[in-house]
C-alpha cells in the first residue's frame, strides 16, 4: 500500500536537504547537525528516525561532495587518512547503531544537545 507524502513535508525535506548539503560541504559537518534538530522539530520525526535518516542522507551527500572535490582541481582529500579512519568510523557506526536502538529518545536528544554545545564552545574559542 503506497503512502500519501503530504507537500509540506516535500517541501521541508527539500530545504533541509539543501541547507545541510550546503553546510556539510563548507564545514564538513555532514548536515547532521542540522538535520537531526530540524527533522525532529519540523517534520516531527521522534529522535531515533530522526538520527537514522540523517545518517542515510549522508550517504549521498558526502559522496557527491567527494566526487565533486576528487574530479577537480587540486583535491583535498588525503587518501590514506580517508580510508583508516572510513574503516574505523563504519565499524564503530555499526556498533553505534545497535546501542542507539537501547536507548531512549530523550536521553540520545540530550546528548545531541550536550555535544552541540560543546562543538560550538570550542568553535567560538578558537
Amino acid at each position: 500500500m503506497l503512502h500519501r507524502i503530504d507537500n509540506m513535508i516535500i517541501v521541508y525535506s527539500l530545504l533541509i536537504g539543501a541547507a545541510a548539503g550546503l553546510l556539510g560541504a563548507l564545514l564538513g559537518v555532514g548536515g547532521g547537525l542540522l538535520m537531526v534538530p530540524a527533522f525532529v522539530l519540523i517534520l516531527k520525526m521522534d529522535t531515533k528516525a530522526a538520527i537514522m535518516t540523517s545518517m542515510a542522507v549522508i550517504v549521498v551527500t558526502s559522496l557527491s561532495a567527494t566526487i565533486n572535490n576528487a574530479t577537480g582541481k587540486g583535491s583535498l582529500i588525503d587518501w590514506r587518512i580517508a580510508l583508516v579512519t572510513g574503516l574505523a568510523a563504519a565499524t564503530a557506526a555499526w556498533f553505534g547503531a545497535d546501542l542507539m536502538k537501547t536507548m531512549s529518545n530523550q536521553t540520545l536528544t540530550k546528548m545531541f544537545g550536550v555535544i552541540l554545545i560543546v562543538a560550538g564552545v570550542r568553535a567560538l574559542m578558537k
